[in-house]
């Protein structure tokens, strides 16, 4: 179980950190961007790490007050979440 819940962990923060790549591309082409939710409830669900290292890689989304505050909040609620699964887990 806690093997299963550390991939989960790894894809959906692997997958939101390539996401943010993306739309920092898109956003330099000037092309049609992710919108801003799919990257709230993707950190929501356990990638906010992901969105979080995106932000700082590509320099994308850090001048957006929701996401410079939200997304570490999302971080500790990721952390906290994961916590109490791994404890009631056992």
């Amino acid at each position: 179980m806690y093997d299963s819940m550390l991939v989960y962990v790894l894809v959906v923060n692997i997958f939101t950190l390539f996401l943010m790549r993306i739309d920092k591309q898109k956003a330099i082409k000037q092309q049609f961007r992710i919108p801003e939710r799919t990257f709230f409830l993707l950190s929501f669900l356990g990638g906010a790490l992901g969105t979080y290292i995106g932000m700082q890689l590509f320099r994308h989304k850090t001048k957006h007050a929701s996401f410079t505050v939200g997304i570490p909040v999302l971080i500790i609620w990721n952390a906290g979440a994961f916590i109490y699964l791994f404890v009631n887990m056992s």
